[in-house]
């Protein structure tokens, strides 16, 4: 089966690339690597919610906007490469907009990992960091990369 059978297999539609919001590119690729730019959770051009994670924003919306991010990382890689085209996922950084004293990063990008898992099977499973930081871009509780190996 391929990647993008299994994506309709699972109900999932890679949405357009989101717009870089400053002097980026969405990915940049070296030899079999694609690197996404950090994308948020964008849905139809707005974000779901904004805030912190642990304040205004609970773990388990802020682990949904980190599928999200997955998501919308697929749908540039998509884009760059063509997701059929992805060997495997090498790593996930995930950054966490966290209310002082939230500790609960690791599962909150749970989110993005469960999805890229659900989407590659074996060739999903990935390094990753999961880190707290005090703001994100446009007040996002979630941001996320992908480097993926490509053919």
């Amino acid at each position: 089966m391929t990647h993008s059978e299994r994506l309709a297999e699972l109900g999932l539609v890679l949405p357009a690339v989101a717009a870089p919001v400053a002097a980026y590119v969405p990915t940049s690729r070296t030899g079999d690597l694609v690197f996404t730019s950090g994308q948020l959770p964008f849905v139809d051009g707005s974000l779901p919610r904004t805030g912190r994670v642990g304040a205004e924003v609970d773990a388990e919306d802020a682990a949904a906007d980190a599928r999200q991010c997955a998501l919308n990382g697929l749908a540039a890689v998509h884009a760059a490469v063509g997701i059929d085209n992805v060997v495997r996922v090498v790593k996930v950084v995930g950054f966490v907009a966290s209310a002082a004293g939230f500790n609960g990063q690791p599962a909150v990008i749970n989110g993005a990992s469960d999805l890229l898992g659900e989407v590659f099977g074996e060739a999903g499973r990935h390094a990753r960091s999961a880190v707290g930081v005090a703001e994100l871009p446009l007040g996002a509780p979630v941001e996320v990369e992908l480097i993926v190996e490509v053919r």
